[in-house]
């Protein structure tokens, strides 16, 4: 008999809403407030949200605000959905947080480059706003992530991400990352020195990877194969590799340098049109305009496609490369 009479806790609150079409704001506002709740919508202006008094009580003031609008509004707690199981509604929500991770990103691969910068030789510059700007993006992702009910694998990697990069700027905005030491001097390269080389560099290449992958097969080593490997693995790299991009590497940042411009240097390339690919690496990789180069920005919205579609790291550096080969055709 107990067993009959228990009270079966809601697994979904359902909310169900009409407004008058006039004014859209009234409408844009109710949207909002659900939005920003991490309510999700099934089908027209019925929306659910994971069952808890927390939001009972917000559905229920939102009821009130659509009937001060003239308008009609529900609340209804079910335990489940008849068309659809729990796992499928949870993905509704995960796909929803992952849109919204999606936006903010690209604003932390901008940060993430710009400390991997820093962290590779260049010159700490502005290292301060940089941190601020974290910050601000941080409690972007936390606004997010409260609305994450379900723990989405999307944010989980953005979490991990945002961890790194936190403990990466810490080092450099105490000092402990601080180059104010003048950097040496670069040796002058022979490219027959470095013929028939694997070249290895980190994982997930973008603009500066790129971008000196193909100027070491074009001017360098045209026999030039290519690999990639975690940071903390370098200290397992076989000697007769050839490292690029990556801390502690034989050419990377220098000063503020980026790594296509250190190749460039080390091996005496002197090539005008070289000089002018290497005004939009730098601009797009250090990040600090030096050379305004208007190219940039659609530059990098082509690479940021490519590194999104590539199968693996080795696809997406070789369409990196080969958009290289035409942006230097274009300048020639």
């Amino acid at each position: 008999m107990a067993e009959k009479n228990r009270q079966i806790r809601p697994t979904w609150l359902l909310f169900f809403y009409s407004v008058p079409s006039k004014p859209v704001s009234s409408r844009m506002r109710i949207w909002r407030k659900l939005a920003k709740a991490g309510a999700v919508q099934l089908k027209g202006a019925v929306y659910i949200l994971p069952f808890s008094d927390e939001h009972h009580e917000f559905l229920q003031w939102l009821v009130s605000d659509i009937a001060a609008m003239k308008g009609e509004a529900v609340v209804v707690s079910i335990e489940k959905i008849d068309t659809m199981n729990d796992s499928e509604v949870t993905a509704l929500f995960d796909q929803q947080r992952a849109g919204e991770y999606k936006a903010l990103q690209k604003s932390f691969d901008d940060i993430e480059r710009r400390v991997g910068s820093i962290k590779k030789g260049a010159k700490p510059q502005n290292s301060k706003a940089i941190a601020e700007q974290f910050a601000r993006l941080r409690k972007d992702f936390e606004t997010v992530r409260k609305i994450d009910f379900f723990a989405s694998a999307s944010g989980s990697a953005l979490g991990n991400r945002i961890m790194q990069i936190h403990a990466d700027l810490s080092r450099i905005v105490s000092g402990a990352e601080a180059r104010h030491q003048k950097p040496p001097a670069l040796v002058t390269q022979s490219p027959a020195d470095y013929r028939n080389r694997t070249w290895i560099t980190r994982e997930r290449p973008f603009v500066d990877r790129m971008a000196s992958a193909w100027l070491i097969k074009r001017f360098i080593d045209p026999d030039a194969a290519f690999d990639f490997i975690d940071e903390k693995d370098m200290d397992k790299i076989d000697k007769s590799f050839v490292t690029f991009d990556i801390r502690g590497g034989d050419f990377t940042h220098s000063g503020d340098m980026c790594t296509f411009e250190v190749l460039m240097k080390s091996f005496g390339l002197r090539d005008k049109t070289l000089k002018k690919m290497a005004e939009i690496i730098h601009d797009l990789d250090m990040k600090d305009d030096k050379f305004h180069a208007v190219e940039a920005k659609g530059m990098e919205h082509i690479l940021e496609g490519i590194r999104r579609t590539a199968k693996n790291d080795l696809d997406a550096l070789e369409k990196g490369m080969t958009i290289f080969e035409m942006l230097y055709a274009s300048k020639g």
